[in-house]
């Protein structure tokens, strides 16, 4: 039966560049893809970049950009970075986009239409110094349940609590640092504590195949949250958020948005009826609340939370079908590590690319470590080289290239038939075995499985000695018998491999002068068929390659920090001693208000707040911001206890301001991390 499937990746955010990381999911799901198309399955791969909020707001308006333009520069990078690691989507959209407002109102009005939406006027964190209500992920403090600092306002990346904002120890803004205020707003909350009874019946339910919707360990996480005994711990979930604000506004509420985590979910459904509108499907067959078809979202596990409850919610009390599953996969690390800058292990997909790495090789690695649980994978650098060169060249691509030849010398290109093969019997028997793997996105034992069967048709080589066949006379027969038994199993291998290894499979069709891989070819013999001539499928990784790679990531970061032109430096200073440094007393000030002193060009006036007291103190970095008031509400870093220094005509300057004199010239003020106050002691 050809099964109808909708399959999703999480949306990356349009505000920073794809890295590994992305393209563990990415890759997970468009081998799940690929592996049902080959099946013959009419499945659909739709993602877009995920646009709204107020981070890509920031972002414009530091590049000078209207946030449109922004995206749609993003998405170009976005699209360009998956395209070059063969991920094949059916459809890459952006939730910036009339389906997506469209969707997002309706199911808006219809969950208020259904009792599920209210208004209340409620206390929210306020930025007094950049003057905006600040969103979940822009207030930071500590987590009211495990106390970790530095958490996000929304839920805790340590113990995965979710909380209110104002619920966190010690919170202050992401922005600027300052300590924020209550103000009251008004604000509209989806009430998701009233679907309680629903949630605890779908996520510990199965779908239409009989299968769970979510993992087990996802489903022990949702009895955490959920609760039982008719007891839930589930909030009403605020939707809305103020102006200033990159979104869509809500009907009927001038100046309230809808909050990014609404419309980004709905960006499945704008980027699949955009598809639907484009080829003739049929949107409703796959969205309507008894639809039959399939829908999969493949996510991290650090969303669990908003897809398992809050989009499955939003599907099903606003008349749409729920997923038929969510698979949730963990995080990557490099070389045991969290990914690093500085040490040039977060590595983007441009500058994998770049390098001139074979995408497929990665592909292949990551689908080696990835099986059906929520665990973390880990990048070896190591182990990476050292199986693919094993697995793909040592043991896949070399069966082609030791047989290929004498087919096109001594045969004319064309196989022998060897359909009742002892061998590639033994290769057909695993197909089902190996499908249930990629189905259950069990891909390291699929691939495991697939390199078992590629040794035993590299013992078969190793004890047919095709090479001394050749030179055996009488021996024709025998080697024609042989070569046709090997390219028929390079086939098989390379249709169990095509999911992984898409680029690959393409350019072996074109050798085996097939118009593609199917499923079909892991049982199926070329009978008399006749081949093309082999070109090389695939290099070694090099060592080289992957110092090179290492390297390149660490430079973009030294690039970010230090200009182009920059080749001379001022020579170091004479040697200070720790006393000396002692003398200087440094304090954290926040600009109170920064503008041009008249009658110089050179000077700026800043009024600063040093905690314990204001004051005065002029700067000769006019050149270098030629839009002082911009300075406004920054933190500096000044020198509190140099004694005071009358300016000429201007007044008297009651310490000095740090900054950094770059390469080319200019002065650049230096700045301090988020939560330092005013008065607080540098050193």
């Amino acid at each position: 039966m050809t099964r109808k499937i909708l399959v999703t990746s999480a949306l990356p955010y349009a505000n920073g560049s794809i890295h590994l990381g992305h393209m563990v999911e990415h890759i997970q799901t468009d081998i799940w893809v690929r592996f049902q198309k080959l099946r013959g399955h009419e499945c659909y791969y739709c993602c877009a970049d995920d646009t709204h909020g107020t981070p890509v707001m920031l972002a414009a308006q530091k590049q000078g950009l209207q946030p449109e333009d922004m995206i749609a520069g993003v998405r170009e990078a976005h699209l360009a970075d998956f395209t070059g690691f063969s991920i094949g989507y059916d459809n890459y959209y952006s939730t910036h986009s009339p389906e997506n407002k469209a969707f997002s109102e309706k199911i808006y009005r219809a969950l208020k239409a259904n009792g599920k939406i209210e208004s209340r006027v409620i206390e929210q964190l306020f930025d007094p110094e950049k003057q905006m209500f600040l969103p979940d992920r822009f207030v930071k403090g500590e987590c009211p349940k495990c106390h970790t600092k530095d958490q996000y306002g929304d839920n805790c990346e340590s113990c995965g609590t979710t909380y209110a904002p104002t619920e966190l120890i010690n919170p202050y803004s992401a922005v600027s640092g300052a300590a924020p205020v209550l103000k009251e707003s008004e604000h509209f909350f989806f009430k998701l504590g009233e679907c309680a009874d629903f949630l605890q019946e779908w996520t510990s339910g199965n779908n239409a195949l009989g299968k769970p919707h979510l993992q087990p360990e996802a489903l022990n996480k949702m009895k955490e949250w959920l609760g039982g005994d008719g007891e839930t711990s589930l909030s009403d979930w605020d939707i809305s958020r103020d102006a200033p604000y990159f979104g869509f506004e809500i009907p009927d509420a001038p100046g309230k948005y809808f909050y990014v985590w609404l419309d980004a979910p709905v960006g499945y459904m704008a980027s699949f009826k955009n598809l639907c509108d484009r080829t003739g499907l049929d949107f409703d067959e796959f969205f309507k609340a008894d639809s039959q078809t399939e829908m999969y979202h493949f996510i991290g596990k650090d969303i669990l939370y908003f897809h398992a409850l809050f989009w499955t919610a939003m599907l099903k009390f606003s008349g749409y079908r729920t997923p038929s599953g969510i698979f949730a996969h963990g995080f990557l690390t490099v070389d045991g590590q969290k990914m690093s800058k500085s040490r040039g292990t977060f590595i983007t997909a441009k500058s994998y690319l770049d390098q001139g790495l074979n995408p497929e090789w990665m592909r292949y690695y990551i689908a080696a470590k990835l099986n059906s649980k929520i665990e973390d994978i880990d990048l070896n650098l190591n182990d990476f080289i050292s199986r693919v060169n094993s697995d793909l060249v040592g043991k896949y691509v070399n069966i082609a290239a030791r047989a290929s030849g004498f087919i096109a010398k001594r045969f004319e290109g064309r196989l022998k038939d060897v359909a009742g093969s002892a061998l590639l019997a033994k290769l057909a028997a695993g197909s089902e075995n190996i499908a249930g793997c990629y189905e259950n996105r069990e891909y390291a034992k699929a691939l495991r499985d697939i390199m078992a069967l590629a040794d035993i048709v590299n013992e078969y080589v190793d004890a047919n000695k095709p090479w001394e066949l050749a030179k055996q006379e009488g021996r024709d027969a025998r080697l024609h018998e042989v070569c046709s038994e090997l390219i028929n199993a390079f086939t098989m291998l390379t249709a169990y491999l095509a999911p992984v290894l898409p680029k690959v499979a393409e350019q072996a069709a074109k050798f085996l002068n097939l118009p593609e891989i199917t499923w079909e070819h892991t049982r199926q013999t070329l009978g008399g068929h006749a081949i093309n001539k082999y070109e090389h499928l695939m290099q070694r990784v090099e060592q080289k390659q992957v110092d090179n790679l290492i390297e390149a990531n660490k430079q973009s970061i030294q690039a970010a920090a230090v200009p182009a032109e920059a080749g001379k430096f001022v020579p170091v200073a004479g040697q200070a001693g720790f006393d000396d440094f002692m003398k200087i007393d440094m304090r954290v000030a926040k600009v109170l208000n920064c503008e041009a002193v008249e009658g110089s060009t050179k000077l700026l006036k800043f009024d600063l707040d040093f905690g314990f007291e204001k004051r005065v103190i002029f700067s000769g970095i006019a050149a270098s911001y030629p839009n002082p008031a911009e300075l406004n509400g920054r933190m500096v870093i000044a020198v509190a206890n140099f004694a005071p220094r009358k300016m000429a005509k201007f007044g008297v300057s009651e310490g000095m301001i740090l900054s950094a004199a770059t390469a080319d010239g200019k002065l650049k003020l230096l700045d301090v991390d988020a939560g330092a106050q005013p008065g607080d002691k540098v050193g």
